[in-house]
């Protein structure tokens, strides 16, 4: 047997009891059932865009480094060689 009522379940319990106190809890546990179906649906599509902005930027930290390789390996070429601003050239 649950223990919990569904959002129908207390619908439907609100036909049959007419308390004034009933009432007020019907009413309370309807609206947690709205903030929580609000909930779901905001942490719903906040992982979607999670999802999103992590396909987008998997592949940067290898074109990063792959874009360093390729700049320190232009630097000790030889055709380097002369290219830049030395203080000790005049020496």
């Amino acid at each position: 047997m649950p223990f919990v009522f569904t959002e129908q379940g207390v619908a439907m319990l609100s036909t049959v009891l007419r308390s004034r106190r009933a009432i007020q809890v019907n009413i309370m546990i309807m609206r947690a059932f709205v903030r929580l179906r609000r909930l779901v649906s905001l942490n719903r599509a906040l992982a979607k865009r999670l999802a999103a902005i992590e396909r987008r930027l998997a592949g940067h930290d290898a074109d990063v480094q792959l874009l360093y390789q390729l700049i320190q390996d232009l630097h000790q070429s030889p055709q380097m060689e002369g290219i830049g601003f030395r203080p000790d050239a005049d020496k």
